[in-house]
């Protein structure tokens, strides 16, 4: 057995063969070296599985699992925090891709405080081809250490995730397990409404740096579904308005309706770029 490092960067994947290498080589790149990296695989019927393998018989610190049957989203997200050894914690999709520095960054304040439950950084939205069509996006007023409220009232008058996704998050696997992880009723909004659970047990931190990139590609959870993401955003936030531990106020509620419509239109426009620079692509090929 080996030791047990610090951090586990985790690898849900389910037909990822397009992406996975590049995925894998971004985190293997790491700067800071003391982790380990727990690819799962949700039974793929491609070559996602063998892809994992050609970079575990390379380098020690991969470890692939597989499991026997399909799970659903929030259950392979589960199962892969719950097959992680490590107290610190990165969940990555099997399309998306870490900067060089990501973990030197997110590690060392975790480490050195103890009272923070997350730690973001901003991130990059690619295209199909790794190229940047939305740079340095994320964490709006929401840079530095923060707390609980602070971020539940930004992310309300946001209307949308001001977080971010799991890529560019770092948390703590004993809180991950505290707050009942990854929520089967929330699939649309899963990183969101984790990190505000988990920011009742701890603060944030933000980090102006650019460390993650989030693909966004034809065929993707996020592009296929915007009505069901706004409609689930909706629920949250007005969940984070009743909370008597986030103390949101009226204020903040308004300001959030009145941008809710603007990010919706955001996201719908990210999508359209990604698809027609992917049907340019094509054309090309």
């Amino acid at each position: 057995m080996l030791p047990i490092p610090s951090v586990s960067v985790c690898i849900p994947v389910y037909k990822g063969e397009k992406f996975l290498a590049e995925t894998i080589r971004s985190v293997l790149d790491q700067t800071y070296r003391d982790f380990e990296l727990v690819v799962l695989d949700n039974a793929s019927p491609d070559e996602s599985g063998n892809i994992a393998h050609s970079f575990a018989e390379r380098d020690a610190r991969v470890r692939v699992e597989r499991n026997p049957v399909t799970l659903s989203q929030p259950d392979n997200w589960n199962r892969v925090v719950e097959l992680s050894r490590a107290p610190l914690v990165k969940v990555v999709c099997a399309d998306d891709l870490l900067h060089p520095r990501c973990l030197e960054y997110q590690v060392a304040p975790m480490d050195a405080d103890p009272g923070l439950a997350l730690v973001a950084s901003r991130r990059h939205m690619i295209d199909e081809q790794s190229r940047v069509i939305a740079p340095r996006r994320g964490l709006a007023g929401l840079t530095g250490v923060r707390t609980g409220v602070e971020v539940a009232r930004r992310v309300v008058r946001n209307g949308s995730n001001p977080i971010g996704e799991s890529n560019n998050v770092l948390f703590r696997r004993e809180d991950f397990f505290t707050v009942g992880g990854w929520r089967g009723d929330r699939t649309y909004v899963m990183d969101l409404d984790l990190w505000l659970r988990l920011l009742q047990l701890g603060d944030f931190l933000g980090l102006p740096e650019t460390l993650a990139a989030f693909r966004i590609g034809r065929g993707t959870v996020s592009s296929d579904n915007s009505a069901a993401i706004y409609e689930q955003q909706r629920t949250l936030i007005e969940e984070l308005g009743d909370s008597p531990y986030f103390q949101v106020r009226g204020v903040d509620l308004t300001v959030g309706k009145l941008f809710a419509p603007a990010g919706r239109a955001r996201r719908r426009a990210l999508f359209a770029v990604s698809k027609m620079s992917a049907g340019k692509s094509d054309s090309v090929a």
